[in-house]
């Protein structure tokens, strides 16, 4: 089949939810108002409330949503063929993803601009809280680890990358102050930044002198270099460090100096990037050489697919970022609808993307079977395939593969940072509020939050224990990731499904979604805790054992309580916060 004929079927699903389904969810379920005074103008403090344009706020959402998840969960879970990854992506976006960031940012506007975590007070009590705060603790650790872990090896790997993403950061810093300060446009100077950052990408790319490579500097990969460290592991380790000391930066200054216009640059990135790898694939219309479905020994996609592709197809951490700061900067609840649901479609376009990049990379589907040899390799290799097949398609338009490789490796980064850093503010968010709730007020102090976040993320991702040793962080949290990720959209579903029939409105757009999600990621956590990383498990692994079985039992007893208050709550109409 034509990867053309794939991509065309998923955009036109794509269109028909946004333009219809969701004006229908906006009108009909959520009921915005343009005249509701957001948070962001009730509270406006000028660092986390402060009223922004529906394009900005569009950019910040979304590229702290669609950071490398969206493209190494489908091209991890192509593994079992390109059919039902490809179902999971459109459907889930659609019909799960679309109404879940939706609604998450409705339902922080309607409360104050409140985290989802600590309306969990208000909807279940103060226990489903304090439980539910500590899942989403762990979920966001994991998040930093796994990002900072996938930044540190694309610098590694790309190193004509590297330079680019440092330009970007004082070009954002400019924006922020002189134009979106001052109330100026931003489309002009994001698009000189985008030239700039592409143009010295295409210069390192031919120019090793431009090339931040530290194996290289070290003396070359079978170098030892101190502590017992080779040149690939200590250059991790130097990234790491230098991604965390940035990250405590980024997240303590005020969003408009640097998150903001640094998410509009990665915005225009993204759809540059869509542009041309869609135009490429187009031009090329390569055929898709990789099996329909497909059966294996190791590893079931049922549930298991599910997990595999949260971002691209509904994700809990998006819940977050909906309440943890988009929800902050919205300057009408009307925008709620193209932030939220415009949002979760544009990470889908990107999950479709990634798909068919990868399985049309291959000549054969022999070469395919053999290149997706495990579940294991194919956790392994997914998000270089997909920049060697994003390169493919960009060579359709006569890009060099170098340089496409490159220019894709700088937009992966800068969407991962992007999560990074705002997953740093909101583990702040959250340690403030534990520290709240225990008099515990040490913990509420901006710095300290955020030394306890960045710390415990840097001592999570360098944290060795396989085969592959130091580093080794990232993959042995990818499972575990994407299984807490989806408990939580699952909650966050939840959530907005009481709030709703609380309203007296129609909440079966929400637990629909809610208890397929529940239902298919409660059966494979259980799968997974129990069944191989326990001490008796064929994979046993006491990290991932300790933290599933914590975040598993939590999550049992909030959907318990939550089920009790649903079964016995007959009351109506629960107002939302005055004006």
């Amino acid at each position: 089949m034509p990867g053309l004929g794939v991509a065309a079927i998923g955009l036109i699903i794509f269109a028909l939810g946004y333009f219809y389904y969701s004006k229908f969810v906006a009108k009909k379920i959520y009921r915005l108002d343009p005249d509701f005074v957001t948070p962001a103008h009730q509270f406006n403090d000028g660092v986390d409330f402060v009223p922004t344009k529906r394009s900005v706020v569009w950019a910040h959402h979304f590229t702290s949503i669609a950071g490398a998840a969206p493209i190494m969960g489908p091209a991890i879970a192509v593994y079992w063929g390109w059919l039902p990854a490809f179902i999971w992506v459109v459907l889930g976006t659609v019909f799960a993803a679309g109404v879940h960031d939706f609604g998450a940012i409705v339902l922080s506007v309607r409360n104050k601009g409140r985290s989802i975590g600590t309306l969990a007070d208000r909807l279940i009590g103060r226990r489903a809280k304090m439980l539910f705060l500590f899942i989403i603790l762990i979920l966001v650790l994991m998040v930093n680890a796994v990002f900072a872990w996938v930044i540190a090896n694309l610098f590694v790997t790309f190193p004509a990358s590297v330079l680019s993403i440092f330009i970007q950061i004082p070009l954002a810093v400019i924006i922020g102050l002189y134009f979106l300060r001052r109330g100026k446009g931003l489309l002009f100077p994001s698009i000189i930044a985008i030239i700039i950052m592409y143009g010295t990408a295409v210069l390192a790319s031919g120019i090793p002198a431009l090339q931040i490579d530290l194996v290289s500097y070290f003396g070359g990969e079978n170098t030892t270099v101190a502590f017992g460290l080779d040149a690939v592991s200590m250059a991790f380790f130097i990234w790491i460090v230098i991604l965390m000391a940035y990250v405590y930066i980024a997240s303590t200054l005020p969003v408009w100096k640097l998150l903001q216009p640094r998410d509009y640059i990665n915005a225009h990135q993204l759809i540059i990037g869509l542009a041309l790898l869609y135009l490429g694939l187009l031009f090329t219309n390569p055929e898709v050489n990789a099996p329909v479905a497909r059966t294996v020994d190791d590893v079931s996609w049922f549930p298991l697919l599910f997990i595999t592709i949260a971002c691209g197809a509904i994700s809990g951490f998006h819940s977050l970022v909906s309440s943890g700061t988009t929800s902050k900067q919205l300057n009408k609840e009307t925008d709620a609808r193209v932030v939220g649901y415009g949002g979760a479609t544009g990470e889908g376009i990107l999950a479709l993307l990634s798909i068919v990049a990868v399985v049309t990379l291959f000549s054969s589907q022999e070469e395919f079977v053999a290149t997706y040899s495990s579940f294991t390799t194919a956790n392994e290799i997914g998000l270089n395939n997909f920049i060697e097949g994003a390169g493919n398609l960009a060579n359709g338009l006569l890009i060099p593969e170098a340089v496409a490789q490159t220019i894709v490796a700088v937009i992966v980064v800068s969407f991962a940072a992007t999560t990074l850093d705002t997953a740093v503010r909101l583990m702040r968010y959250i340690i403030s509020e534990i520290g709240r709730e225990y008099k515990a007020f040490a913990l509420t102090k901006k710095h300290v939050a955020t030394a306890i976040a960045v710390g415990s993320s840097m001592a999570l991702v360098l944290m060795p224990g396989d085969e592959r040793g130091f580093g080794a962080g990232g993959y042995l949290l990818w499972p575990l990731f994407g299984t807490s990720n989806q408990l939580l959209a699952g909650i966050a579903l939840l959530l907005i499904t009481i709030w709703l029939r609380r309203q007296g409105r129609n909440f079966l757009v929400t637990f629909i979604p809610m208890v397929f999600l529940l239902f298919m990621t409660l059966w494979a956590m259980i799968s997974q805790v129990w069944g191989q990383w326990a001490w008796y498990g064929d994979e046993a692994n006491i990290l991932l054992f300790v933290l599933g079985a914590i975040i598993l039992i939590f999550a049992v007893w909030i959907c318990l309580e939550a089920y009790l208050l649903f079964k016995n709550d007959k009351t109506q109409g629960l107002e939302d916060d005055e004006q």
